[in-house]
């Protein structure tokens, strides 16, 4: 996907969704636009997110809930 097409793509996502209450709900916006942006890449990048001090799982990934 182009860059431009991406970046789209990860606003037609979010604008919708910039007022809904509730965590899971705007977590799920923000996992969707991740998932945009990083393509390919995802599961890389959210594994090196959840890397910290404590190993591969410090830190947790929350894919929310839809919206």
């Amino acid at each position: 996907m182009r860059e431009k097409n991406k970046i789209t793509k990860a606003l037609e996502i979010a604008m919708p969704y910039d007022s809904i209450d509730g965590g899971h709900h705007k977590m799920r916006v923000i996992d969707q636009i991740v998932r945009v942006l990083a393509g390919d890449t995802y599961n890389e990048i959210i594994s090196i997110h959840k890397k910290g001090e404590d190993g591969p799982n410090t830190y947790d990934w929350d894919e929310g809930i839809a919206p």
